[in-house]
């Protein structure tokens, strides 16, 4: 196949999650069940936050944000992963690729997942602060620190989902490509590429180590600081409730951090289809949607505010 470029007007043929043309019912309802309960997880509590006024504390405030990070996440794969599994390789243009990649991957795929990343170092932060440091909290997590962090997260991510569209999109591809996967990723695009990648795999790496590794090392150390607090307690009762406070945020930290370097942090010549599908699925699917559970929805003041968002709807329904 002879190379081209942006002008060439390629065609990828998305496989999507499982190779063959069959139509995969079961697995659409799966998944669209999923996605469902992603959405109203993660709304609900999107709700909650700006409704109720007894969750106005930092803590909430970042699990609101990161909500709505995580339904905007899974809204962008995972429709094309439905329309794949019911009709299956569907062919996208090369420009309707990139159109996908900047407006959807690109910037509301890696940039939530960027966010994200960074909201869940920020979240690490306040709750090293309130173990830490409890008599300076109020004066340390103020609202508008917390709203800057949150604004700087976008803002970082923004820049960074333009520079890799920039790099990828500069890159030569074959005329006809299959794609096994179910969405244009950046992995994908980099396997698929005929011209030398090198230039971009750096790029691309060189940024990731600032977009991913750094919030992880923020979450790394404030988890240090969080045991050593904890360790000096004496009361058992104290630091149970530490832990089934961290706990929590840490098993949602190990998802995601783990399935997202193991993708994105490796050279193209170790792409893996099959692995780089099911990472995918857990990063951009399972994750967001365990994410309300794992640490919002199961937690006393979150369920009360439920209960109080839900009785005053039902007395406004009967007045």
């Amino acid at each position: 196949m002879a190379p081209t470029n942006l002008t060439s007007a390629p065609v990828f043929l998305l496989l999507g999650l499982v190779d063959g043309t069959d139509a995969h019912p079961l697995l659409f309802l799966l998944f669209l069940g999923i996605y469902l309960l992603n959405a109203l997880s993660n709304l609900s509590m999107v709700v909650l936050v700006r409704c109720d006024g007894a969750l106005r504390s930092p803590m909430y405030y970042f699990l609101g944000h990161l909500s709505l990070v995580d339904v905007c996440f899974t809204t962008v794969t995972v429709p094309r992963l439905l329309a794949g599994l019911l009709h299956p390789g569907q062919a996208i243009s090369f420009q309707a690729c990139f159109a996908q990649m900047y407006f959807a991957q690109m910037y509301f795929f890696v940039a939530l997942g960027i966010t994200e990343s960074y909201l869940l170092a920020a979240m690490s932060y306040d709750r090293a602060t309130a173990v830490c440091r409890p008599l300076r909290y109020g004066a340390l997590m103020t609202p508008w620190r917390c709203a800057a962090l949150v604004r700087a997260s976008w803002a970082v991510a923004h820049l960074h989902s333009l520079l890799h569209t920039l790099l990828l999109s500069a890159l030569s591809y074959p005329r006809a490509a299959p794609v096994r996967h179910f969405f244009c990723d950046m992995a994908v695009m980099l396997s698929v590429a005929t011209s030398d990648t090198s230039a971009a795999e750096t790029a691309i790496f060189s940024e990731g180590l600032t977009v991913v590794l750094a919030p992880l090392l923020l979450v790394f150390l404030s988890y240090a600081r969080i045991l050593v607090a904890v360790l000096r307690l004496r009361s058992a009762g104290g630091r149970r409730r530490v832990f089934s406070t961290c706990g929590a945020h840490l098993v949602a930290v190990a998802l995601f951090f783990g399935s997202v370097l193991s993708v994105y942090f490796r050279p193209s010549s170790a792409y893996s289809a099959r692995y780089d599908r099911l990472a995918g699925v857990v990063y951009a699917v399972i994750t967001p949607t365990l994410n309300p559970f794992i640490y919002s929805l199961r937690n006393k003041e979150v369920k009360s505010a439920l209960k109080r968002v839900l009785r005053w709807r039902a007395a406004r329904q009967e007045a």
